[in-house]
């Protein structure tokens, strides 16, 4: 297993806050599916950040957030 690590930006369809991060994740080798990544950040990274944002009274869902990946790499770290 290789640890890989990508700088994303994900942006939520109401809420104007914009969430510039990275996300680690390990993956046999090979290359990387970008479509696959970006749903991977969504489910474990982005949709925490904006429910954590919106609070109890708004519901988010992940068709409301899109993400940008920015760069990726193997992470030696």
């Amino acid at each position: 297993m290789t640890t890989y690590i990508a700088e994303f930006k994900a942006v939520h369809s109401i809420i104007q806050i914009i969430q510039h991060s990275v996300f680690t994740w390990q993956q046999e080798g090979g290359e990387i599916d970008p479509d696959l990544l970006s749903g991977k950040i969504k489910r474990e990274s982005s949709v925490h950040f904006y429910k954590l944002l919106a609070g109890k009274n708004y519901d988010i869902s992940l068709e409301d957030i899109s993400v940008e990946i920015n760069k990726t790499t193997s992470f030696l770290g």
